[in-house]
């Protein structure tokens, strides 16, 4: 939508375009996103092991997140039909790595409650 003057009206903070840190937050922020890079950053995992790692998450949505990390070049299936992080996803593993290990001091130190 555009104003009388014909100029663009100015996107919020929390738009997602503007800063490509909300944009991986947003992707991130998927049920379940973060526990398959979890699953995958120690080694590539075929469908049926990741998805036995998974717990309650369904094959079908397990199926939509592998799909929107491929598109978002975070992993790649293979020929062998594993999924494995590309180069970009082994990145992000790198920078999530210090939240990993936050977290485990965090849940020490409150006793591993968690709030849902």
């Amino acid at each position: 939508m555009r104003s009388a003057s014909g100029a663009k009206p100015p996107r919020g903070r929390a738009d997602p375009a503007d800063e490509p840190v909300l944009a991986v937050m947003e992707l991130l922020g998927q049920r379940w996103m973060m526990r398959v890079l979890w699953e995958l950053e120690p080694a590539p995992l075929g469908f049926l092991e990741l998805r036995r790692r998974m717990g309650q998450c369904s094959s079908s949505v397990l199926s939509v997140r592998l799909h929107n990390l491929q598109t978002s070049g975070l992993i790649v299936k293979t020929p062998g039909k594993v999924y494995e992080l590309t180069a970009a996803g082994t990145e992000l593993a790198a920078a999530m790595r210090p939240l990993w290990t936050w977290s485990r001091s965090w849940a020490a130190r409150t006793g591993g409650e968690r709030s849902e």
